[in-house]
């Protein structure tokens, strides 16, 4: 009786465990990843309908992509080491990159390729705009922290709270009324002309408020010129390993703060018709960290060894470089085959999937060579030891010298505690490392 009667509240308890720190980073992992689909599928429409530019697609696959990188990464250090705040911030970094995209095309979508045709565009438009700039603040948080999850020292607690600073005042910007919204990181909306006032528009356009978001400006500017300052100040106090664990992370930064400069400069400069320039110095601007700085972590991450991650990451960058780059010859065959046969949709895209289809074993060798060669040398170099062996054994005929070449095979490219070969049922040999 007790045995029945418990064995509801046993299963009921097992249905309402907490989620594992692992299988929430997997969900967001996932979520990422059909945020990052459904914005290039709307990215694509969009631009059939002449309502995108080829260079604002170009924007919206870089950010979908780095998106996935940055989740995948955070997936990656979170089933290592769950405490660690780094892994959670790239994880919600890449989310809300994709969301951004996401709601930028959906908005696009809505107002003008299909209008009235999705529900909610408006507020999706002004959504995409906010966790854009949502998302530059945790980029910074992220390069602050980073690679320990801990700030540089004690001294560095202002520049923290600035941070904190800066993302309110930035959200309380996209309620600024008399402001348009016109779309996230491309821009979309107002390109397309679908540009509309602020929806949510509750402080004034001028007066106070405007005096306020201009210091919040500036405060930003002075942030984010200390946060690149932070990696090289922690580098100063590293070890050798983890001054280059740290390296890449200070190139983005210095090519951040550079093309910083060089929109400043622009901007000052550029009048009339040379204005133009402006929107390829923003797109720099914008775009070298949101896009540099995964690339930064991926390299400390697998060439040198941060967080102690094994050589499964290898496989795991392998596949992500392969599906971004099937994604990509899958969606650019299909515009293009959608233009030369604009009648036959349907034929267009099954020529398409074959031929990435086709693509896929001989990508997966080439891709999996080169991150195994550049990242996971170890693992490289037992393949070549291992294929050298073979092609040895082939001519070889005498079985001692066998024995002792496989025997010194097996120490390059396994380095085992103990080895025993077996070269018959009367011929055991065994040899302690």
């Amino acid at each position: 009786m007790n045995a029945s009667a418990s064995a509801p509240a046993v299963m009921v308890r097992a249905l309402i465990r907490p989620a594992t720190p692992a299988q929430l980073a997997s969900w967001g992992l996932t979520a990422t990843a059909l945020a990052v689909i459904q914005a290039l599928v709307l990215a694509g429409v969009n631009a059939q309908a002449g309502h995108l530019s080829a260079g604002r697609v170009g924007i919206c696959v870089v950010v979908a992509l780095a998106g996935g990188l940055y989740t995948s990464f955070g997936r990656l250090i979170v089933g290592r080491r769950p405490g660690l705040a780094i892994g959670w911030l790239l994880s919600l970094t890449g989310f809300l990159l994709a969301l951004s995209i996401l709601t930028e095309q959906y908005a696009l979508y809505g107002l003008a390729a299909a209008p009235g045709a999705l529900p909610g565009a408006w507020l999706a438009g002004w959504l995409s705009g906010t966790l854009a700039a949502l998302t530059i603040v945790l980029i910074a948080l992220l390069v602050l922290l980073f690679p320990d999850g801990r700030l540089p020292s004690r001294r560095w607690r202002p520049v923290l709270w600035a941070i904190v600073v800066v993302v309110t005042g930035w959200l309380a910007t996209q309620m600024q009324a008399g402001t348009a919204v016109s779309g996230g990181y491309a821009n979309s909306l107002d390109a397309a002309r679908v540009s509309y006032p602020n929806p949510l528009g509750i402080f004034p356009r001028h007066g106070w408020f405007s005096h306020l978001v201009a210091v919040n400006f500036t405060l930003a500017a002075v942030t984010a010129i200390l946060v690149v300052t932070s990696v090289f100040v922690r580098r100063r106090g590293a070890n050798a390993e983890q001054r280059k664990q740290l390296a890449w992370l200070g190139y983005v930064g210095l090519m951040t703060a550079g093309s910083v400069v060089v929109f400043i400069v622009g901007s000052l400069f550029a009048r009339g018709a040379s204005a133009w320039i402006l929107y390829p110095l923003w797109n720099l601007m914008v775009l070298t960290p949101v896009a540099g700085i995964p690339v930064a972590c991926a390299v400390a991450v697998l060439k040198y060894r941060l967080y102690e991650i094994d050589r499964l990451i290898s496989r795991t960058v392998a596949y992500a470089i392969m599906t971004a780059m099937l994604v990509g010859v899958y969606a650019g065959l299909v515009l293009l085959t959608s233009r030369i046969l604009p009648s036959h949709t349907q034929v267009a895209v099954a020529a398409s999937t074959l031929v990435a289809a086709a693509l896929f074993t001989p990508l997966r060798h080439r891709v999996q060579t080169v991150v195994d060669r550049r990242f996971n040398r170890a693992h490289y170099d037992a393949e070549l030891t291992v294929a050298a062996f073979a092609a040895r054994l082939q001519d070889a005929t005498d079985l001692d010298a066998v024995r002792a070449d496989l025997a010194a095979t097996v120490h390059r490219a396994l380095e085992p505690t103990h080895l025993s070969l077996w070269s018959g049922r009367d011929h055991p040999h065994r040899e302690e490392l």
